[in-house]
């Protein structure tokens, strides 16, 4: 058993599972604030029963990502524990930022949300609300500035075998921060969105909670058509980005075996690494050249442009990117088809699309998660691009069959935490919002 890939698949199922929530935190507290603008300004008791309702769950969804991201923090010290201290002066800085300027004031003004509409004026509750959403979201910040730095690094200095800081702001907002944070806030403005709209299609086709439902509904889906428009932009602005800066993981994402001219984009296929091919695959010509120099005959490196012991893994990058870019592909058309049923006034009387959103309200989750594996397996195999290599990031002196124990421990909790999860996160769908008399 090798030490190094059991704590990369260690570190790959607690960050996986701990990467469910903080996506829907983002959504659902911008919802939230919604609701309570409405509440403010219009004295509305529909969106504040409607805004109850979410904050309910947004307590519960709060609650199991804090769970699960400290056990994130502690792989840095066991597993990663040669990692730390070769990047640990870098990394550590936005990861300590994020719980004193983000992680404390969420959590503060979250309780107010969950115990306070009693006791502070609609002014402060909306205040709270707000500065929830912006906490929520510069927690985000600061562990996409962690993570962007070991895409791209910058603003270091490498002094006696560890990485010095020399330009916080060059590290801060690297090449690569701000279009990876604009993609990762409207997918989770996406997922957040589209799981508040499918609780509402479920309530609007059993007719419970009408009022509530409809107004909810119409937050949630304009949320989501406008995050899902908004997102072909971003991925494709993120995609150039990659291809310019990390062209070894691009050649992963599209299977690229050889440089090319006129490269084409691959739809389909399975990547077979042996044989340097993909099977079965159906591609555009010329349309990856396209997408990223603006130009049919542009050149796009191939796999055999980087060395052997440089290359990332194919299989696992391609799949789960296809994975992320069709599943947002469908998302667009479902928004489209939305738009298209607001405009003639059918969005609430077309029952079938609301049992659509319903059974693909969870698919974000997905598409998040194929996002993120695209992005840190097409990294390898450096922990740090061309800095730090993973295999020389972990622990030494932590054994293989630890790990394992770990792997198997960890996927057992995390099995029945996730039980519970469901079984509360249903119970309050099942009760739905309370006082729902009213107008808009």
């Amino acid at each position: 058993m090798d030490p190094v890939l059991l704590s990369r698949i260690q570190f790959g199922l607690n960050a996986g599972f701990h990467f469910i929530f903080p996506p829907l935190t983002f959504g659902i507290t911008f919802i939230i604030l919604i609701l309570e603008t409405i509440y403010l300004i219009k004295n509305s008791e529909i969106a504040k029963a409607a805004s109850s309702f979410m904050i309910k769950i947004l307590g519960l969804i709060f609650t199991m990502g804090v769970a699960t991201g400290i056990v994130l923090e502690f792989s840095f010290g066991t597993n990663w524990a040669a990692y730390s201290r070769v990047v640990g002066d870098i990394f550590g800085a936005p990861l300590a930022a994020e719980g004193v300027f983000s992680f404390f004031m969420e959590s503060v003004f979250l309780g107010i949300l969950v115990f306070g509409r009693s006791r502070v004026s609609k002014r402060v509750f909306w205040l709270s609300s707000f500065l929830v959403f912006f906490a929520s979201h510069l927690s985000g910040l600061w562990i996409i500035i962690a993570n962007s730095w070991m895409q791209t690094p910058a603003g270091y200095a490498l002094e006696g075998g560890r990485a010095m800081l020399i330009d916080f702001f060059a590290a801060a907002f690297n090449p690569s921060t701000v279009v990876r944070y604009v993609h990762v806030v409207l997918a989770a403005w996406i997922t957040g969105s589209l799981m508040t709209a499918g609780i509402c299609s479920w309530y609007i086709m059993k007719s419970r909670h009408v009022l509530t439902a409809r107004l909810l509904f119409s937050v949630a889906a304009a949320l989501f058509f406008a995050s899902v428009l908004l997102q072909l932009g971003s991925g494709h602005g993120h995609a150039v980005q990659v291809a310019k800066l990390q062209p070894e993981k691009i050649a992963a994402f599209e299977a690229l075996w050889k440089t090319q001219q006129g490269a084409p984009i691959s739809l389909f296929g399975i990547p077979d690494e042996r044989n340097q091919e993909t099977l079965f695959e159906i591609s555009i010509p010329k349309l990856l050249s396209i997408l990223i120099h603006m130009n049919p005959d542009a050149e796009v490196k191939g796999f055999d442009a980087f060395r052997q012991e440089d290359r990332p893994p194919v299989l696992l990058p391609y799949l789960s990117y296809h994975v992320m870019i069709g599943l947002g592909f469908m998302f667009a058309g479902m928004a489209l088809l939305g738009i298209c049923l607001a405009l003639c006034k059918q969005l609430f009387a077309a029952k079938w699309y609301h049992r659509i959103l319903l059974c693909i309200s969870p698919l974000p989750l997905l598409a998040n998660e194929g996002g993120w594996i695209a992005a840190e397996v097409g990294r390898q195999p450096w922990a740090v691009y061309k800095v730090l290599r993973t295999a020389e990031a972990a622990s030494s002196s932590v054994p293989a069959w630890q790990i394992l124990f770990t792997i198997i421990m960890f996927s057992i909790i995390y099995a029945l935490i996730f039980g519970v999860f469901l079984k509360i996160l249903l119970g309050i769908i099942k009760r739905g919002p309370e006082g729902t008399q009213g107008s808009y």
